[in-house]
């Protein structure tokens, strides 16, 4: 009863504000304030309000809370426990097998293409003759290096 009478008269105070703002020619901010003054004056008549203090005040109610507070909690260790092991076990029997069916045999893993698989050596560059007292040598190695 108490929380129905101090809705009620937070909705009517809402509503003079709302006034008060048309008054001053601000009217997009009073009917933003008159939507927020109404919420409220409905909730009490919709019965929310009611129901919302029945279940504060019951013990029923919160050990209902503490039972999905629990329920909550083992969820979410099992979801971390669940990654930190790579997935369920039908995910982790699934990585197995196909692990399985990847490994390659011991003679295989020596390479079987031919000489084409290779890159051609690049010609070396004919030294040059600088006209200057300009020496790239050290320049060309490093190129060569990163092959370039």
């Amino acid at each position: 009863m108490i929380a129905e009478t101090v809705c009620s008269a937070a909705a009517v105070a809402g509503l003079g504000i709302a006034v008060v703002t048309a008054y001053r020619k601000r009217f997009l901010a009073a009917a933003r304030i008159a939507a927020y003054a109404l919420v409220p004056l409905g909730l009490v008549m919709t019965g929310v309000v009611e129901w919302v203090a029945d279940t504060a005040f019951s013990p029923t109610a919160w050990a209902g809370f503490a039972v999905l507070g629990g329920a909550w909690a083992l969820f979410a260790t099992t979801r971390v426990v669940e990654r930190r092991r790579g997935g369920t076990r039908k995910e982790r029997r699934a990585a197995a097998r196909a692990a399985r069916a990847e490994t390659v045999a011991p003679a295989a893993s020596a390479p079987s293409l031919g000489q084409a698989s290779r890159p051609a050596p690049r010609p070396t560059a004919a030294p040059r003759a600088t006209g200057g007292s300009e020496d790239f040598s050290d320049i060309e190695a490093i190129l060569k290096k990163h092959g370039i």
